[in-house]
């Protein structure tokens, strides 16, 4: 992050303005709007600049720049093509350590100024640091589209009814539920957007005395394989929602930035071989967020319900009579083997697919070995690393050729997937040079891994350059 995203407040501060051409004129029209006390230093003005003197709107207070005018200034902004004056303007604040904007010249800036989205007093601020103007432009415009204007009589009302909503609502769960609530009333935003401030006032008092009693909930919310991009909208919509976000170890921290900032976040990951939060204790962690009427997100990698021990946890919620839901995710086997360019199926080669899990309870049935060495199908084995070698034996064992090739694929879908191929014989070697977590891909359609690889790589590398341009962007 070059730049820390503040909002100033600038009402009735001083702020200097070096330069009284057009380009200072839409500044000043900016602080102004701000509530700033502007100072202007300029050899002459622009007609618009001449008028607002006149008007007493901005203060001209010398021709020429002197280090003095900046000791007495909360910002100071550079604006004229002068290169000589702007850099003197530049040195001259920073020794004072004074925050100044030498316009359209980043490396002198310590400060800039974003493109806004105005929605008073809602306001939405967008930067590129400097290096994408197009795209900022392109993408305030996207949003003016889509953010509604009635935000700002959304605010306002709000803020007039502050106080009474938290002597109605002590507990800031209550406090949030309800203007949740309120925000997505259809008769409240109908009437905000008509202006009809005083009938959306009396639709918020009507739910201010509507005391239903805040419950919480656990919602089960897959990560998907690892991308971001991979998350469903209705899983962002959730965690966005959630007051309590608990997580494993698979869930990429591209995902966990997805999480409402205020919201805890709390690690309950299981790794084989390292130290892992019992899944007893998890259960009980849901239970208790969920008792202090808390909206609880347990966020997995992948799906729920696939080796997710998400059907474990809802048994627990029914019985403690907690109300839950489940928003399903791509699951590894899907998601890697996509990137990796391995079809799950293929008529010449796999009509069948079976996802196994390297890990049972311990006193868990044994494998059917001779179901899982049939062929004509496709074996895809979560956590087997540490299994591998057993795998490998097992299956030629019961019949699987040794020659049937294999896959494992490393942080599937991320920008440092690796995919390492080779044949059944040989994937005890190949589980010890791989890193975790990964999955095992077992099958004759591993054969068109290298013929597909271009697109599993390609695919890889757009969604992480799109990621990257609109995180800039953002």
């Amino acid at each position: 992050m070059n730049y820390l995203p503040i909002f100033v407040d600038l009402k009735n501060r001083s702020v200097l303005v070096v330069g009284g051409g057009h380009v200072a004129v839409r500044k000043i029209d900016a602080l102004l709007k701000a509530g700033a006390s502007v100072k202007v230093v300029a050899d002459k003005l622009h007609s618009s600049l001449q008028s607002l003197t006149d008007e007493g709107k901005v203060e001209w207070i010398a021709k020429t720049f002197e280090a003095s005018q900046v000791t007495s200034s909360y910002l100071v902004i550079a604006a004229t093509d002068d290169n000589t004056l702007n850099q003197l303007v530049f040195e001259t604040a920073e020794s004072q350590q004074r925050l100044v904007n030498v316009v359209d010249d980043q490396p002198r800036c310590s400060y800039i100024f974003p493109s806004i989205i105005d929605r008073s007093p809602v306001q939405i601020a967008i930067s590129s640091g400097g290096a994408a103007p197009v795209l900022i432009r392109l993408l305030r415009e996207k949003l003016e589209a889509l953010i509604p204007h009635n935000l700002g009589a959304m605010a306002d009302i709000a803020t007039r009814w502050r106080s009474a909503v938290k002597t109605q609502f002590p507990q800031l769960t209550q406090r949030r539920r309800f203007w949740e609530k309120l925000f997505t009333h259809q008769s409240f935003q109908r009437l905000t957007e008509n202006h009809q401030i005083e009938q959306a006032e009396a639709v918020l008092e009507a739910e201010l005395h509507n005391n239903n009693p805040v419950l919480g909930e656990v919602s089960l919310v897959g990560a998907g394989p690892g991308d971001a991009g991979l998350l469903t909208l209705k899983g962002l919509q959730t965690i966005q929602q959630a007051d309590v976000v608990l997580y494993d170890a698979l869930v990429s921290e591209a995902i966990l930035e997805l999480v409402r900032r205020d919201a805890d976040k709390v690690f309950v990951g299981k790794r084989a071989g390292k130290h892992s939060v019992k899944q007893e204790d998890t259960n009980q962690l849901l239970v208790k967020y969920a008792k202090q009427g808390k909206r609880v997100v347990r966020l997995k990698g992948g799906d729920p319900f696939v080796f997710g021990r998400g059907g474990e946890e809802l048994e627990v919620l029914k019985a403690e009579n907690i109300p839950f839901s489940v928003v399903p995710g791509i699951t590894a086997a899907l998601g890697a083997t996509a990137y990796a360019g391995i079809p799950l199926t293929h008529r010449d080669h796999a009509q069948t697919a079976m996802f196994i899990t390297g890990h049972l309870k311990p006193d868990g049935s044994q494998l059917k070995w001779e179901t899982l060495a049939q062929g004509n199908q496709t074996l895809v084995v979560y956590m087997g690393m540490i299994k591998a070698a057993e795998l490998s034996i097992e299956l030629q064992k019961h019949g699987k050729p040794s020659d049937t090739p294999v896959a494992i694929i490393s942080n599937g879908t991320l920008p440092n997937q690796q995919v390492q191929t080779g044949v059944l014989s040989e994937l005890a070697e190949l589980a010890e040079n791989a890193p975790t977590p990964a999955l095992i891909v077992i099958g004759e359609v591993v054969k068109l891994q290298k013929e597909l690889e271009w697109f599993g790589k390609e695919a890889v590398q757009f969604v992480s350059t799109q990621e990257t341009l609109w995180k800039q962007a953002a």
